[in-house]
């Protein structure tokens, strides 16, 4: 890899893990409904792709999918999760996506592993174990959204295998209109909504969306794909784990996140695992790249 493209790759990441950050002080501290905050993110994301939502993949009903577990559903179960799980907890559980991917993988698509994938996956998974345990056999609600939201995002992966391969603004397009007319009805439904409050925030609610929303979806998650069509997935999925480990600085730096024993000994052992997993020659498409935040 080129220093250009590594430095490129490393502000990808740092800026998914920013945006971590963000979601937690939207949804937690400024009391924004989570639903509501996804819904504008992704009506932004659908305004900006409109013109590459034509012409639509095919078939149907799988983009459609793909776009609600990609999108709405996973972002949908993150952001709630994050009312009450601080952004390290969840950068570290949400890396259980990958090997949930590599299980969904094999069942659905029939793929087969070797031994380092497999000791990759038990490993991530004792990680995320560690992290989310406490004492008495219980385990965080919050946490289990996260892991909710990382099974998601692996279903969609899954299904995204099976399609051929999509411009990355035409994915883009589909996930923001197809997130956006769910979670809009959703947030009327499901969430009480204080304008006065979310009002109070003011300009700070309006430059996180527009962050999230072109920065993060638009922006990041396009170059990202880009990279992947450029270098092997063995080369570009290791220096992800800068995304994880740059949202606990972040988190520890900004929003107080506890960094305890428990906490760095899950976060060793989980992160090792997803870098087992994701040191291997494979076929790297759009699909396979589950976005970070």
């Amino acid at each position: 890899m080129n220093p250009r493209d590594f430095l490129l790759l490393v502000g990808i990441c740092l800026i998914w893990a920013m945006n971590n950050i963000i979601s937690k002080l939207v949804v937690s501290m400024w009391h924004v409904p989570p639903l509501f905050y996804a819904a504008v993110r992704f009506a932004i994301v659908a305004a900006v792709t409109l013109p590459w939502l034509r012409p639509m993949p095919r078939p149907a009903w799988r983009i459609v999918a793909i776009g609600l577990l990609m999108g709405g559903g996973s972002f949908a179960l993150m952001f709630v999760a994050l009312k009450s799980v601080s952004p390290s907890a969840a950068a570290v559980v949400i890396q259980a996506g990958l090997p949930i991917t590599t299980l969904l993988s094999i069942v659905i698509l029939g793929e087969r592993i070797h031994w380092r994938r497999a000791l990759g996956i038990t490993l991530t998974l004792l990680g995320v174990l560690v992290v989310v345990w406490k004492p008495g056999f219980a385990i965080s609600a919050g946490l289990l959204l996260v892991l909710a939201s990382a099974a998601a995002g692996s279903l969609g992966a899954v299904l995204m295998k099976q399609m051929e391969d999509i411009a990355p603004l035409r994915f883009q397009a589909w996930v923001g209109m197809t997130s956006m007319l769910v979670l809009a009805p959703a947030t009327v439904l499901f969430e009480t909504h204080d304008w006065a409050q979310i009002g109070a925030v003011g300009w700070q609610f309006g430059a996180a969306v527009v962050f999230s929303a072109l920065v993060v979806s638009v922006g990041a998650h396009t170059l990202y794909y880009l990279l992947i069509a450029k270098y092997e997935a063995n080369l570009i999925a290791p220096l992800t784990l800068i995304t994880p480990l740059g949202t606990i600085g972040l988190g520890v730096a900004i929003t107080g996140d506890k960094l305890d024993a428990q906490m760095i000994v899950g976060s060793i052992v989980a992160l090792s695992g997803v870098l087992i997993v994701a040191v291997r020659r494979t076929r790297a498409p759009i699909a396979e790249a589950q976005e970070h935040s």
